[in-house]
């Protein structure tokens, strides 16, 4: 009789693959949405989280309040930022879509008014406007996708720091492991399911490998793997 794969393990969300927020120090996203105009704020403090890849920085505002977010290339300690509508175009300021130029780099984007931003949050993430129409706003993602925004959804003008974090080699499996186990409790490391026992996984065993190309919608986690889910299959005909 055959187990559970890992990936059924993993969706029922026990313990050992949870991920660890005990250790992870803030929780990232901008002030509650309010009426408030013009807001001038400092940068107090850089923070590195292992629950990002980003830096984080802590925004010091005149009223008292504070937020985290990504912290843009090229900002310092102690450097001024603005939140509102109205606050200026510059590095680290966070305005509504609304009022952001077409062609503006920004992240942290908002996908509904006042989730505190969800897009383009990780390291050397840059997201740009492209165009306005009415209250929707068009920006293209880091995936050269271009979504539509509800106008009053908040970005931060900049690109998130820690651009190139892939480029440099992990050089031993340990960092590997360090990287994805340990800090974040990910699945690691995956191993092919050509790989196991016959008993650990349908592709399981020294003979019979692979099964058929498409995989329909309702089959279970183990078997998403090839076309899945696929309208149609074959060479295209020209």
């Amino acid at each position: 009789m055959g187990k559970p794969l890992i990936h059924q393990r993993r969706g029922k969300g026990s313990p050992a693959f949870r991920a660890p927020s005990t250790r992870f120090k803030v929780e990232v996203g901008y002030r509650p949405l309010d009426k408030t105009g013009l807001l001038r704020g400092e940068v107090v403090e850089f923070i590195d989280n292992p629950a990002h890849t980003a830096l984080l920085m802590r925004v010091a505002y005149e009223d008292g309040t504070q937020s985290i977010i990504p912290a843009p290339e090229g900002i310092f300690i102690g450097d001024t930022v603005y939140y509102g509508e109205t606050a200026p175009l510059s590095l680290g300021n966070t305005l509504p879509l609304k009022s952001i130029p077409e062609g503006f780099p920004v992240y942290n984007i908002e996908t509904r008014v006042g989730d505190g931003g969800s897009l383009v949050r990780a390291s050397g993430g840059v997201a740009y406007v492209s165009s306005k129409e009415g209250d929707v706003v068009y920006v293209k993602l880091p995936s050269k996708q271009v979504r539509k925004f509800n106008a009053n959804c908040r970005a931060t003008i900049g690109n998130i720091s820690g651009g190139g974090r892939t480029d440099k080699p992990l050089m031993k499996a340990g960092a590997a492991h360090y990287k994805n186990r340990i800090a974040r409790n990910k699945w690691w490391p995956r191993v092919r399911g050509v790989h196991m026992n016959a008993v650990d996984h349908p592709y399981g065993g020294k003979q019979h490998h692979g099964a058929k190309t498409k995989k329909g919608k309702g089959a279970p986690p183990g078997q998403h793997v090839g076309s899945f889910g696929a309208r149609r299959t074959g060479r295209r005909k020209r």
